[in-house]
């Protein structure tokens, strides 16, 4: 893939998607492996394993899935941990997932003076710190919920930042300028990319403009 970017004035926004686009892979479990470890990961998914097998079918929700597997592995656990356990896999963890044609990418927009944006259904415990140093401008990201005695809830608050969430909060941050450009690489970027003048979709091989 070039990295040859679409010619914009300085100041247009751009948004990228984190999980397949940026990355190779999911992220979240790569993130609970390093908080619970793996012989507590593989417990609690096989526990939810039903509701797992359900929205691999398409009988639950996206979100549905994530709350549970979200009450199950992290709830109970305290913000400062978790906001540690963000920033260290932020540090170490997520550079092996990354596409480096896709961060070359985001540095000539960048160094364009281009406006970006990471849009994400992922944490925002690791996603904002790790998109904050990579020079992002605003992070987009699920926020996990946390009771008043400052333990997991296991709830996103605002809701998972996916499909219409995407468009939806993107364009409170915009407030009404133009989305310009527009990277992700399934449906719950649909709606993100419908917004764009340009959008492109990261398939497993390559980077394709969407009619």
């Amino acid at each position: 893939m070039s990295a040859a970017i679409p010619e914009l004035a300085p100041g247009s926004w751009v948004a990228f998607d984190f999980d397949g686009t940026l990355t190779r892979r999911d992220s979240l479990l790569p993130f609970l492996h390093q908080v619970l470890g793996a012989p507590a990961l593989a417990a609690a998914l096989a526990l939810e394993s039903p509701w797992l097998a359900a929205y691999a079918a398409r009988l639950l929700s996206n979100e549905a899935a994530k709350l549970r597997v979200l009450r199950r592995t992290l709830g109970g656990r305290s913000r400062e941990q978790l906001l540690a356990q963000g920033e260290r896999f932020a540090a170490e963890g997520v550079r092996p997932l990354l596409r480096p044609a896709m961060m070359e990418r985001l540095r000539e927009h960048l160094r364009a003076g281009h406006r970006c944006v990471l849009v994400t259904a992922s944490l925002s415990l690791y996603t904002r710190p790790w998109a904050l140093a990579q020079g992002f401008h605003e992070v987009l990201g699920s926020e996990l919920g946390f009771d008043p005695a400052g333990l997991a809830d296991g709830t996103l608050v605002g809701g998972n930042c996916y499909g219409p969430q995407k468009a939806l909060r993107l364009e409170r941050l915009l407030g009404g300028e133009a989305l310009a450009v527009g990277y992700g690489d399934s449906r719950g970027d649909r709606e993100m990319l419908a917004m764009a003048r340009l959008g492109f979709f990261q398939t497993r091989r390559e980077l394709v403009r969407v009619p």
